[in-house]
């Protein structure tokens, strides 16, 4: 059961394709699960979405805004509800998931431009994945929201390399 009550947080989110046309995932620092995902992040108050995305990259896996080029933004906001056991943990109950606006961004830096031991990190390991394995390989309340950001990106990804 969700909570209808609640909003949902406003979020930007980032798909990082690399020069191979594989995707930036990472495991979150407060998971045990082998669970995977891409950066994203809430988006503050009176933030522009394209901004926070950056912002989030950078304060997730350290890459800097020149070491991207924007190649696709999803036309819509996608939305995920927190399982019910999380609600009420996560974000201090304030929210029931989140609206998410999704960027896809060529990664034009070396893997070297990539730190995850940011001032505050938020994941314990990263690598390069495959389009088609990330409804696999995330949590399973996100994997609706990763297949519709695979046929909204189908297109650019298959330009650059990554086809789903």
């Amino acid at each position: 059961m969700t909570r209808p009550d609640l909003p949902y947080r406003p979020c930007a989110g980032v798909m990082l394709v690399n020069r191979d046309g594989r995707v930036f995932v990472g495991q979150r620092l407060d998971s045990v699960l082998e669970a995977w995902q891409m950066p994203q992040g809430g988006i503050d108050p009176g933030e522009d979405p394209y901004q926070a995305a950056l912002r989030e990259l950078g304060e997730e896996t350290g890459v800097r805004p020149h070491h991207v080029e924007l190649i696709a933004e999803a036309p819509e906001e996608l939305t995920y509800d927190l399982p019910e056991e999380m609600i009420g943990v996560v974000w201090n109950g304030k929210w029931r998931g989140q609206r998410q606006r999704w960027f896809l961004f060529r990664f034009t830096g070396e893997d070297h431009h990539i730190d995850i031991r940011t001032p505050e990190p938020e994941f314990r390991a990263w690598r390069w994945a495959d389009p088609a394995e990330l409804p696999d390989i995330i949590v399973g309340f996100k994997v609706d929201l990763y297949r519709r950001l695979l046929e909204i990106f189908a297109e650019p990804l298959a330009r650059n390399g990554g086809a789903a």
